[in-house]
């Protein structure tokens, strides 16, 4: 059992199992059939109920690998400040003074906004009064059950709208974002694989070391722009973290690449986790690697206006208890544009 996604569904109406057309029975009659049976009749009236109510199996880590803000109320954009620096023959000849000189450089600054999308997330839950007395008769709450089912339902579009984006709404997200430069994992395998069960742990280090680099280079190499965060499918993860470096050793692979990377070096923790988006994400169907920095200055999602029950009102024609849950959530929001590189083909 899992979650699925039933788009427009009409639920019909339930109604009780149909007894036939024959005359209802007085009395209980012991005859071959009855007897054939088993005991059906004493086995329901003996059975133990399990009170447990078992909801689908699924996953959301959306707030793991992004920043997510929370407050803006029913904006339709989010808009971000970037401001450019520059100097008159460039910040190292044109400062330079000398005496009798009559001028000196001016710093300029050269300001841009950009804005980001918006979309408001909306799901009603209806409640039969019928059902709502039945309740009261089983113990169990009907509305906690189908409000469960609204959270379920809004963790998974916030999930989907982190790492791939609302596909209609024409926005991306974590690992499917078009601005972003996409290499190959070299190939260094064996037989010129460049997939990380085909690799030494050297050779898996330097693929990652790679791609901290390059992302690194293209933020000059600021101090605070070191790539901090990768994600990968759960298969090559679990790989990494089950597979120990060599037959003599005690250490996996993944403890391997996260005390020796580049970001360790130079003083920034590695976050390595799985996520089931990066399977068959990359050019072709290959499995993608996401190597980003994590961090509120370069990327962020908003939830601007949380999950919330807006209204609730009777039904009088249905019987009835009709209620709205709405939200408003951005689109993400990558602040820079070398911030993050997608490694296929892992």
């Amino acid at each position: 059992m899992k979650y699925k996604n039933m788009g427009t569904f009409d639920a019909g109406v339930v109604t009780a199992p149909s007894t036939g057309a024959a005359a209802p029975q007085k009395f209980q009659a012991m005859d071959a059939a009855a007897i054939a049976n088993g005991g059906a009749f004493l086995q329901s009236e003996l059975e133990k109920r399990d009170n447990v109510i078992r909801q689908p199996l699924t996953s959301f880590t959306y707030g793991r690998d992004l920043p997510v803000r929370v407050g803006g109320g029913w904006a339709e954009y989010v808009s971000a400040m970037n401001v450019e620096y520059g100097v008159a023959g460039g910040s190292e000849d044109g400062p330079v003074h000398a005496g009798g000189a009559n001028g000196i450089p001016m710093v300029q600054a050269n300001f841009d906004k950009e804005l980001f999308k918006t979309h408001i997330f909306s799901v009603g839950m209806r409640i039969m009064f019928v059902d709502m007395q039945r309740g009261n008769m089983t113990g169990r709450s009907y509305e906690s059950i189908l409000r469960d089912g609204v959270r379920m339902t809004y963790d998974k579009h916030v999930d989907a709208n982190a790492y791939v984006g609302i596909k209609k709404y024409g926005s991306t997200g974590l690992i499917n974002n078009p601005n972003v430069t996409t290499t190959n994992a070299s190939s260094t395998g064996t037989g010129s694989s460049t997939k990380f069960k085909d690799k030494t742990p050297n050779q898996i280090l330097q693929d990652i070391n790679d791609a901290i680099l390059a992302v690194w280079e293209t933020a000059e190499y600021d101090r605070s722009a070191i790539p901090n965060h990768i994600l990968m499918p759960y298969e090559q993860f679990n790989y990494l973290a089950t597979t120990r470096v060599s037959e003599l050793a005690e250490k996996t692979i993944l403890t391997f690449l996260l005390e020796n990377n580049v970001s360790k070096q130079n003083g920034t923790d590695l976050y390595i986790g799985a996520a089931s988006w990066c399977k068959g994400a990359g050019a072709g169907g290959t499995d993608r690697m996401v190597v980003y920095i994590n961090a509120e200055r370069f990327i962020a999602m908003d939830e601007l206006a949380p999950l919330n029950r807006a209204m609730t009102q009777p039904n009088a024609a249905n019987v009835c208890y009709d209620t709205a849950y709405l939200a408003n959530i951005s689109e993400v929001q990558m602040y820079y544009e070398n911030i993050m590189r997608y490694v296929d083909g892992i």
